[in-house]
């Protein structure tokens, strides 16, 4: 009995083992033949994980305040807000030019920044005829903390102010925006965009597990533009 099991269990003299079925696509597509090789595809894996862990606390920040201020017009989601305030800041007497005035309030309203708008509009005629308007001049102040807007007459002894103070999540997206933000934050955001440019190209090239041909993943990034611009051009 054990000898005809061993018997069948042997392959037979000339069996051919039936051939396994062929991948569909699959691999590194768009990484030329020659790059083939296990240094250069670890590199570009690294490279794709470390540049995503550098970027993932701005990119969950960029993430969320993005969706925030793509809503901020049409389909607008709660949750940012601003408190409006307004009123008259007395002086001790006229100051003699923008410059003066812009140092006054800096002390008085304790912001350090300079103010990212002064601008001077010349005297001339009001609005209602036979009288004259004095010049004005419109200062403002914005940082990621709030937001300073100054206007003042020449020749009275009052400026009137209007400060806008947001809440967290209108804090979150001027920071978004980069309003009244430092050198070093820009630049800091700056590195974030580099790395997503990376991470796209990266991605692109570790396009391996989908088992796709080339032809697919040119139709999905294709649609993908067109969408793109298509809506762009229509917005």
């Amino acid at each position: 009995m054990q000898k005809v099991l061993e018997t069948e269990l042997q392959p037979q003299a000339g069996a051919v083992n039936p051939p396994r079925p062929a991948r569909s696509g699959g691999g590194h597509l768009f990484v030329p033949a020659r790059w083939h090789r296990p240094v250069v595809l670890k590199w570009l894996r690294r490279t794709h994980a470390w540049l995503g862990m550098w970027g993932a606390a701005l990119g969950l920040l960029f993430g969320a305040t993005g969706l925030l201020l793509n809503h901020r017009a049409t389909m607008k989601i709660p949750g940012p807000a601003h408190n409006n305030t307004q009123w008259q800041l007395s002086l001790a007497q006229q100051p003699a030019d923008i410059d003066t005035l812009v140092l006054q309030l800096q002390q008085e309203l304790a912001i350090a920044k300079p103010p990212h708008q002064k601008k001077v509009e010349a005297a001339g005629p009001a609005p209602w005829p036979g009288a004259m308007q004095p010049e004005r001049w419109l200062i403002a102040f914005a940082t990621p903390k709030a937001t300073v807007n100054a206007e003042y007459w020449v020749g009275n002894l009052s400026v009137s102010i209007k400060r806008m103070d947001p809440n967290l999540l209108a804090k979150l997206n001027r920071l978004h925006m980069a309003t009244g933000a430092s050198a070093a934050w820009i630049l800091l955001t700056d590195t974030l965009a580099g790395a997503l440019i990376a991470l796209s190209l990266t991605g692109m090239l570790l396009w391996t597990k989908l088992h796709g041909s080339r032809l697919l993943a040119l139709g999905i990034g294709g649609t993908s533009l067109g969408l793109l611009l298509l809506l762009g051009i229509s917005a």
